[in-house]
């Protein structure tokens, strides 16, 4: 579980500094809080932040409930991948956010292989039940 917990802690150390270049942003660009808008480039870090915690909603009970049913090494790697491509994601759209497919992939796909995953072993956990 180490390296699931590893994934997590670096999860959200991700989302925090994507918060703290948000504020980098709202001084850069003069955007004073709590105004989300003014300038578009500020918006788009601002847009890389909330995304990210929309998906990490659903990335982090994900990555533990694959990691309980079936490897917790294996959901960490999954992890890595989801972590590289929000990193892609943050860079491609505070560019130009309509080049943001490979990073949006690269997280919303792991996410999915993890939750789906995670239904799956408990599902099978429940069979024998059923029996």
């Amino acid at each position: 579980m180490a390296y699931v917990d590893i994934v997590t802690a670096l999860a959200l150390l991700q989302f925090i500094v994507f918060g703290f270049k948000v504020g980098r942003a709202r001084g850069r660009y003069g955007i004073k809080a709590p105004a989300t808008s003014g300038n578009e480039t500020f918006e788009r870090y601002f847009r890389v932040q909330q995304n990210t915690l929309e998906q990490l909603v659903v990335f982090l009970p994900g990555l533990y409930l694959f990691s309980h049913y079936y490897s917790p090494l294996v959901a960490a790697v999954i992890g890595v991948i989801y972590l590289a491509g929000r990193e892609i994601y943050a860079m491609t759209y505070v560019k130009d956010p309509a080049k943001r497919e490979i990073g949006y992939a690269l997280t919303f796909l792991p996410t999915v292989v993890l939750v789906l995953g995670g239904l799956i072993g408990a599902v099978r956990a429940l069979a024998p039940l059923g029996r």
